[in-house]
């Protein structure tokens, strides 16, 4: 599996020295520094919804939150960059204590399962500050990680995380961060689309994924897109090329996948996400006809995980046999999913995210049709394996 992009860490070679922070050569990083014993915290607020989007209040309040992460994975000292791997992202500050999220691409390498964190991670400041990180943990699901640097003698200016579920295509965005290692670099445009599906570090796709038109670049990842009143909706997590730079079709991890991922691993150091074991795929007018479809929109059951939570509950997915209609292979006869606990599934990416937001062993009820009777079916979620069918959540 190909991982989101990450810049180099070669550019690192023209970074200012501070004693202390782990960048220098030589003696200078033993020298004593400064006792640090004073953390001060700056809240920012909204910046309301009166004055329209501006770019520069938003780069004013929002910037002194946002950071730029290094990773070493192998040599610990700069001179040897260019014999040893590492990387450049984004993260931004989300508490007073030093908590700080970024990508777990960011600060991970290798591939699931074999994933390992980074040997050395450092925080660089808007301010300059620049101090060693620990990774307190990562979830490869989601492509989030939880960063911790020591607060004393810091200043922190947690960004103000929204509500991601409430974004409509067309809200202007801004996103910070340090493309190609230029720090502190800002970049606008608008939400392209929302609910897209994207690869994170798994098998499995990150739901409810917001695209956008800012520029965003190697080096982006891990930062905040931020909305017009200056809450973060998303964590910019990739981009889609063909040229291996910023082309207009940047997509984040939405807030509200990231939220809970955050809150998990600041109690537990890890995430776990429910899991229904099903495949599915959309339905559209000419395929609802074709097949004979009980409903016009919702997830239907192509295969159902075997030993699964959902053949446990006695939903069925398709027949063994395929047929072939407008260019794809379906298997036809099984269930399709409208609801889960009330909520409307008008598609799969609706069931993905419904669940991915669920702990395991907890107990949904879903809307099933089959041979064109609705019924209600009680599911014990199971826990996501790293691989498996997908389309679960």
């Amino acid at each position: 599996m190909s991982r989101p992009t990450l810049a180099l860490l070669v550019a690192l070679a023209a970074l200012p020295p501070t004693a202390g922070c782990g960048f220098g050569d030589g003696d200078e990083g033993d020298k004593a520094a400064p006792a640090r014993t004073t953390t001060r915290v700056e809240v920012i607020r909204s910046l309301g919804k009166g004055d329209g989007f501006d770019p520069q209040a938003i780069y004013k309040e929002e910037a002194p939150g946002v950071v730029t992460v290094v990773s070493l994975f192998g040599s610990d000292t700069l001179s040897d960059l260019q014999d040893s791997s590492g990387g450049v992202g984004s993260g931004f500050v989300v508490s007073g204590e030093g908590e700080i999220a970024t990508n777990a691409h960011v600060v991970t390498t290798g591939e699931v399962p074999e994933l390992r964190k980074a040997r050395q991670v450092y925080v660089e400041f808007a301010d300059g500050n620049q101090v060693e990180a620990t990774v307190k943990g990562y979830d490869p699901e989601a492509d989030v990680a939880l960063l911790k640097v020591d607060p004393a003698g810091l200043t922190l200016r947690p960004l103000p995380l929204g509500q991601s579920d409430e974004v409509e295509v067309g809200t202007p965005v801004a996103a910070i961060g340090s493309p190609f290692s230029e720090r502190q670099s800002l970049s606008v445009g608008v939400v392209s689309a929302v609910d897209r599906s994207i690869s994170g570090l798994t098998a499995f796709q990150i739901s409810g994924a917001i695209q956008t038109d800012a520029a965003i670049n190697p080096g982006n990842s891990g930062g905040p897109l931020v909305d017009a009143q200056g809450e973060v909706i998303g964590i910019n997590q990739q981009i889609k090329t063909s040229s291996g730079g910023g082309e207009g079709v940047g997509f984040a991890v939405p807030v509200d996948v990231a939220r809970r991922s955050l809150n998990q691993l600041r109690a537990r150091g890890k995430v776990s996400y429910g899991y229904l074991g099903v495949e599915t795929v959309p339905i559209y007018p000419q395929l609802r006809e074709r097949f004979d479809l009980p409903v016009g929109k919702g997830a239907w059951l192509q295969d159902v995980a075997a030993g699964g939570p959902s053949e446990r509950a006695g939903l069925e997915g398709g027949d063994a046999a395929k047929t072939t209609f407008q260019v794809r292979r379906y298997r036809t006869g099984g269930d399709v999913i409208t609801k889960l606990d009330g909520r409307p599934v008008e598609d799969p990416d609706d069931l993905s995210r419904t669940v991915a937001l669920l702990d395991p062993g907890s107990t949904v009820t879903v809307e099933a049709w089959r041979d064109g009777e609705r019924r209600d079916v009680r599911i014990k979620l199971g826990a996501r394996p790293l691989s498996g069918l997908q389309d679960a959540g």
